[in-house]
């Protein structure tokens, strides 16, 4: 009888087996298994639901998040990325390594019994993901996922190790996944829009979503796409159009010239620093604020817009003003509300001669 038979009998009589790596991690052995997806659902059973959070060793799976993974795996079923999950198994495993490579081989193959209960530390979203895909999709049944898999040493260790896994976690800024979204047409086209409008190129900040003091950029990339996103109309959802691509860079463009104090950062005659220091333009929220008004402005002048926003000329930008004021800037400094958004774009639109509709009086008059 072949060693790994022996092995796989050891383990129990009936068993998973998976080719796998071994290391070892804070003195512990552990095991990275290839696993196919078809078996993902059957190898880890989710059913915490009604076990308090004390004797959980991970959290909650929130439902909502699971369709938009599913969805990114039957869109892309040539193209998506899944990292690892990280079990416990609470059960009999051996690993036997390849003949060849003799006992301390760290290559060979992982046996599990199916009595043992296997308890997802990292991934449990994922997991149902690929579950809810299956059934829309059984071929990905082949396609493999990689599974750490460690020793169950009892609900504390594991408790621990979701901590471990997921405290010291950072997820990429806003505008850090616009940068690299190649697969989001808008995005892309974000990205190419800071590198085609004056005011924008050479002035972006594309990592992060708040700018140093010291930075020589005066906008941020997530403030530009959330700010052209209100201009089309918040609809992210779908591929933007030829026009509203057009549109997006011709506003821009007829915004920063009519706003003073971009024409002389363009002109080498301030810099972005000062212009973050004295001004609210370049500010996300303002950024926001400008794309409604600028919806609103070309959906009642469409002919007109250009010459409307000429007005823009007219509008005290600095933060010493008290346009902005429980708008914008609250005891001098900037706010971070979406309430604050629409205010600042209700001056905006009020400045250019736009009279507010019933709704934005509404907003007006909470203030």
């Amino acid at each position: 009888m072949s060693k790994s038979r022996i092995a796989e009998q050891s383990v129990g009589s009936e068993t998973y087996g998976f080719d796998a790596i071994r290391g070892i991690q804070a003195k512990r052995e552990f095991y990275v298994a290839m696993c196919p997806l078809k078996i993902i659902p059957k190898l880890f059973i989710f059913n915490d639901y009604e076990i308090p959070p004390e004797l959980r060793a991970q959290r909650i799976m929130k439902d909502s998040r699971i369709p938009a993974i599913k969805n990114y795996i039957l869109n892309n079923p040539e193209d998506y990325t899944f990292s690892s999950l990280t079990a416990s198994v609470d059960g009999t495993m051996k690993f036997t390594p390849a003949a060849s490579l003799g006992e301390d081989g760290k290559l060979g193959r992982l046996y599990i019994n199916m009595d043992s209960r296997l308890l997802i530390n990292d991934g449990q979203h994922r997991r149902k993901a690929i579950e809810e895909a299956l059934k829309e999709n059984p071929d990905l049944g082949s396609e493999m996922i990689s599974v750490v898999f460690f020793q169950d040493d009892g609900l504390k260790r594991s408790q621990q190790m979701f901590s471990d896994l997921n405290k010291n976690a950072v997820k990429p800024t806003k505008s850090l996944n616009i940068l690299y979204d190649h697969r989001d047409k808008f995005s892309q086209f974000i990205v190419d829009l800071v590198g085609s409008v004056d005011i924008f190129e050479g002035r972006v900040e594309l990592e992060k979503t708040s700018i140093s003091n010291r930075s020589t950029n005066a906008f941020t990339l997530n403030g530009i796409a959330d700010a052209s996103l209100r201009l089309i109309g918040l609809r992210k959802s779908r591929k933007p159009t030829d026009d509203e691509k057009k549109l997006i860079k011709e506003y821009w463009e007829i915004v920063s010239k009519n706003i003073p104090e971009w024409q002389l950062l363009i002109q080498g005659k301030t810099s972005s620093s000062e212009l973050r220091k004295s001004f609210v333009h370049t500010n996300t929220n303002c950024l926001n604020a400008i794309g409604i008004a600028g919806q609103i402005i070309i959906e009642q002048n469409p002919d007109s817009w250009k010459d409307v926003l000429k007005n823009l000329k007219k509008i005290d930008w600095s933060r010493e003003s008290s346009d902005w004021e429980k708008r914008l800037i609250l005891n001098g400094q900037m706010q971070k509300h979406s309430a604050g958004i629409d205010l600042a774009a209700n001056v905006i639109l009020q400045k250019c001669g736009i009279s507010l509709s019933e709704d934005r009086q509404k907003i007006e008059d909470k203030l």
